[in-house]
């Protein structure tokens, strides 16, 4: 969510259905009636054992974090802001695979000034140059870069005149094009530009942006959808397991159909329609990993009508083709309770060499106080009675 509905600023009328549409952010859609097909749940929320703590701080909220797993297989990064989205950036690195974590280390002095929830990605140029980016979004969407994975960083600099929400939601390689990325992030046009035009109804449109220097600069975004009455955002990336597909997950902010899925056939120069996916994959901002017998692993906040799990930090674990068939999958998987209506996970996901799932979230895991970062640990095998 944008930080100003975060902070309760007032808003022009067009916006305020939006505002509260965002204030009950995470809220599942109504009952569905009669329920669903759904796969079998299995709940690990009270499984300490496999939780570790990877900040937290007594009275500060501590919220979103993304990861990246460097190509030791044992190190990983965090970032993070201290706020609700918007508020300054913290970093920190594990060096055995997300067992410990280190303090918070130092970080470029504007990175305090971030305004919205910030990303971190890894990529790498045509030469073979190795780097990681983190972005902040809303107006001017800006990018950090580091050149030596993590140990030193540049300041935030605007990437162009442009901004959004969520920026970036995703950041995928072009499969023929070494050097060349692809990204993706939403507004509703209040962020897009420096003097935004109130609109009624609210539309959201999806962008796409491209990098053809190993993410250094990126091309003015190109709206792939956009709708008023399908208010689509915070796409999540997969790609199809022989790899000429891509397809981003997206989750319905209107509160009024399931999450959609839209796929390219042509690395991202046309999209098909958004459609919708099954109940059990329903949900707030899906990150997805392969596991190493080909199932997926999707993390995300529940949003399923109905649901049991409605706003708890969750897993779906399936096929790409249960994606696109919309199908139940294979599990769902609850990682964490969260004490909150609605408040909790934009996960990271990284499988380390021996298969063992690392994924990362906030949420409010202890009633009564602030948001917390936390990653949860599984393995494939603990699911044995369903394979593809």
């Amino acid at each position: 969510m944008p930080s100003s509905t975060r902070e309760g600023s007032a808003l022009p009328s067009p916006w305020a259905a939006l505002a509260l549409s965002l204030a009950l952010g995470g809220h599942a859609l109504p009952a569905a009636s009669p329920p669903p097909p759904a796969p079998p749940l299995t709940d690990l929320a009270h499984d300490t054992q496999r939780q570790v703590v990877v900040d937290r701080e007594p009275g500060q909220y501590l919220g979103h974090p993304t990861t990246v797993l460097l190509e030791d297989g044992r190190t990983i990064l965090c970032v993070y802001p201290q706020g609700h989205g918007k508020g300054p950036i913290c970093l920190k690195r594990s060096l055995d695979g997300g067992l410990t974590w280190s303090a918070r280390l130092p970080v470029p002095e504007n990175w305090a000034t971030s305004r919205e929830t910030p990303t971190l990605h890894r990529v790498t140029d045509a030469a073979g140059k190795r780097r990681l980016i983190v972005w902040s979004g809303l107006y001017p969407a800006r990018l950090a870069v580091s050149e030596d994975d993590g140990n030193t960083w540049t300041p935030l600099r605007p990437a162009g005149d442009w901004g959004g929400i969520v920026v970036m939601g995703s950041v995928e390689p072009l499969r023929e094009w070494p050097g060349r990325y692809l990204a993706w992030f939403h507004d509703d046009g209040r962020f897009f530009q420096s003097n935004p035009a109130p609109a009624a109804p609210v539309v959201f449109r999806l962008y796409q942006v491209e990098s053809g220097d190993g993410g250094l600069s990126w091309t003015r975004p190109r709206e792939i959808q956009s709708s008023s009455e399908v208010h689509l955002c915070e796409p999540g990336v997969v790609r199809s397991p022989h790899g000429k597909q891509l397809a981003l997950l997206l989750r319905e902010n209107a509160r009024r159909r399931l999450s959609h899925v839209m796929t390219s056939e042509d690395e991202g120069r046309t999209w098909s329609a958004p459609r919708e996916v099954g109940w059990a994959l329903t949900g707030d901002r899906h990150t997805a990993r392969y596991l190493h017998d080909g199932r997926l692993f999707v993390s995300f906040r529940d949003t399923a009508p109905g649901s049991p799990t409605a706003g708890d930090w969750l897993a779906w674990v399936g096929t790409y083709e249960d994606i696109l068939q919309a199908r139940p999958g294979q599990h769902r998987i609850r990682l964490m309770d969260n004490h909150n209506a609605w408040d909790s996970t934009y996960p990271g996901v990284e499988v380390l060499p021996d298969g063992t799932v690392v994924t990362t979230t906030y949420g409010h895991w202890t009633q009564g106080e602030q948001p917390y970062v936390v990653s949860v640990r599984w393995h494939p095998s603990e699911l044995t009675e369903t394979r593809p």
